[in-house]
């Protein structure tokens, strides 16, 4: 297979610090070549010089053999080198035929012909069998069809090599199947490709070339099938990750949230739980089954009806300013967009939300002492306390939120896709960390797309579907088919004919 686009001996530093050092790194015609590593290790800053965001700072860029300098991201797509970012890069007012189409719209006479790009993106959408409508603004979509908008895009530019940087992290399962397909397609027609991923089971399954990245450097290069996922976690931690989820030992005690008959927005249906103290509930359910919406009922970001007690004394909550005065607090699962400020420096984020508390009084040698001991507890590792919080990485960022979110001192946490988009020695730490809470006596609720995820930390799991409760496992029951078959409806009884 031919080489289209290569990395020789290429370094790339910021300011004084080298986060790159010396990578070799090679795309070929018709293969997928994976590029793995934890949070930090330097992977978008390879997919950003790959695409012409970034210019190295010494080594070469070589495209079809040949040197090659980039301006620009369009100029790299000019080439045919098309990046599909983890961040959104989307006008959230435009529909999405006029984001498919934005800076290359079809025109027709003097004026645009909406009615083309239309249909053009009806057929990209087609191929990724989504019912995504082309007139829908960006705005009123969810995380996991802003993705998949994303992905049609970089399809529309007819790449010869497509870099995609955690394309399936906020797919549904069915969604991840068809951007397989689509990858398989693009690898048949001789596209190279390369993504970064997370998950170590896509790795194992879309893979033809595998390079494990850490802190700034190759550490590992395999071939399809040469290593095993726990020999790739492995290699990117530099350890052996043995218990990735601790144990369910912790004691619960008596109730400290009960829900009674919560309505939300007709999304949510006469839905009712209970959560007790030192427990960690698990809600899983298909995307679009009301679990966000559930959560943010209960914290006040949705208008909801019904009874919500905290320990046993029934309270309003009509914000969440009401929810943190009652205890309780809420880890949105779209840390970009609604969980952090990323312009801002890691302090204004850490005590954004304790203001109120704090008598909407900026004390800086109190922000400086909260940002020592969170960076302690929650193990934020970032170069320095000033830095745009945007700058961090995935990881950390969540680590930034959780702190955050544990700051106002919480009896009651929900905690929404914990891990999503970070590697797996950080999901570890953050497992830990949930399992900690309910040592302390704290009371969490996880929801998670990631079935592992939910089974792994959860003491009783609910299922939701379609805006209701479909069943209840605990202990030996929480299963992976359990929850499937209540998520899917398949539990149900016959209905008399």
């Amino acid at each position: 297979m031919t080489v289209v686009l290569a990395l020789e001996k290429v370094t790339k530093s910021f300011g004084p610090v080298e986060v790159l050092h010396g990578v070799d790194l090679a795309l070929h015609t018709g293969e997928v070549h994976a590029l793995i590593g934890e949070n930090g290790a330097g992977k978008s800053t390879i997919m950003k010089i790959l695409g012409g965001y970034l210019a190295p700072t010494t080594g070469r860029v070589l495209l079809d053999g040949a040197p090659v300098t980039y301006h620009s991201g369009p100029e790299g797509e000019a080439q045919g080198v098309v990046v599909i970012h983890q961040e959104f890069n989307l006008a959230a007012d435009l529909t999405v035929a006029g984001n498919i189409f934005l800076g290359r719209e079809i025109t027709r006479g003097l004026g645009l012909d909406h009615a083309a790009m239309r249909a053009a993106t009806a057929e990209l959408l087609a191929r990724l069998d989504t019912s995504i409508r082309p007139e829908a603004l960006i705005r009123d979509l969810s995380v996991p069809d802003r993705q998949m908008v994303e992905i049609a895009k970089a399809l529309s530019r007819k790449a010869r090599v497509l870099i995609m940087d955690e394309p399936s992290a906020a797919l549904t399962h069915r969604e991840v199947e068809a951007l397989y397909a689509q990858v398989d397609r693009l690898r048949a027609e001789g596209v190279a490709l390369m993504f970064c991923s997370h998950r170590l089971d896509e790795v194992s399954r879309l893979a033809d070339r595998i390079t494990v990245l850490r802190d700034g450097s190759v550490v590992q290069r395999s071939l399809r099938g040469e290593m095993t996922e726990d020999g790739m976690a492995a290699a990117m931690v530099g350890r052996e990750l043995t218990d990735i989820f601790p144990p369910k030992d912790t004691t619960t005690g008596e109730t400290l949230l009960e829900v009674r008959g919560l309505n939300v927005q007709n999304l949510v249906k006469d839905v009712s739980l209970t959560l007790h103290k030192g427990e960690v509930l698990g809600i899983a359910g298909l995307v679009g089954s009301g679990r966000t919406e559930l959560a943010e009922g209960i914290v006040g970001l949705r208008p909801a009806t019904g009874e919500i007690r905290i320990g046993g004394r029934q309270v309003q909550i009509r914000s969440p300013r009401d929810a943190r005065a009652a205890g309780l607090a809420y880890l949105t699962e779209d840390r970009k967009e609604a969980g952090l400020l990323l312009d801002k420096n890691l302090p204004v984020n850490l005590t954004l939300s304790a203001l109120d508390m704090w008598g909407f009084r900026i004390d800086p040698k109190r922000e400086k002492a909260e940002m020592t001991r969170a960076r302690k507890e929650f193990d934020i590792r970032a170069a320095s306390d000033e830095m745009r919080t945007g700058a961090l990485s995935g990881g950390n960022q969540q680590k930034l939120l959780l702190a955050k979110t544990m700051l106002t001192g919480p009896e009651i946490v929900i905690i929404d896709e914990p891990t999503r988009g970070i590697d797996i020695g950080t999901k570890q730490q953050i497992y830990h960390f949930v399992r900690a809470l309910a040592r302390q006596g704290k009371a969490v609720i996880v929801i998670s797309s990631e079935l592992p995820e939910v089974i792994g930390l959860s003491d009783r799991v609910l299922v939701m579907r379609m805006g209701r409760i479909a069943g209840e496992v605990e202990g030996a029951a929480i299963t992976e088919e359990n929850i499937v078959r209540l998520a899917m409806g398949l539990d149900r009884e016959e209905e008399p004919a």
